[in-house]
């Protein structure tokens, strides 16, 4: 027999953080986008560089996933979020609220990268990526 763990009320409960409005965890729908946006504008990095007539007769996502790490991780340690996220206004935080340090940023960046740990996650919302990193992404407003 196991013992029954009631459920959080909603993703953040148990770390002390609001249900909504600022300081609250960022929802999945915004981080998706959040994702998106940053994909875009990494695919745009590489186009700039090596131009649009390369770009499409090479396979360059492997760049664009480079440029998508570097940026996510340099943006996450020192604006506290991605470019996306800074757009959508989410701010990824340490638990105690400090911003990331560049290497919890890298490891938490390279993990999104691998597809998997996002998609792994717990009752706050947190995947294995801000797991490993100590992180959680909370709304700005």
């Amino acid at each position: 027999m196991s013992a029954h763990q009631p459920s959080s009320p909603y993703p953040g409960a148990r770390l002390g953080f609001p249900q909504s409005g600022p300081g609250s965890v960022a929802s999945w729908t915004r981080r998706l986008a959040a994702l998106v946006i940053d994909w875009i504008a990494s695919t745009l990095v590489i186009i700039a560089v090596i131009g649009a007539d390369r770009w499409s007769e090479t396979n360059a996502s492997g760049w664009t996933l480079l440029v998508f790490w570097l940026q996510a991780s340099i943006f996450t340690a020192t604006m506290g979020g991605s470019f996306g996220q800074v757009v959508l206004r989410i701010r990824v935080m340490r638990l105690d609220g400090r911003r990331l340090d560049i290497a919890r940023a890298l490891l938490r960046s390279l993990l999104i990268c691998v597809v998997i740990p996002p998609l792994v996650f717990n009752a706050d919302q947190r995947g294995l990526h801000d797991l490993a990193a100590d992180a959680v992404p909370v709304n700005l407003r």
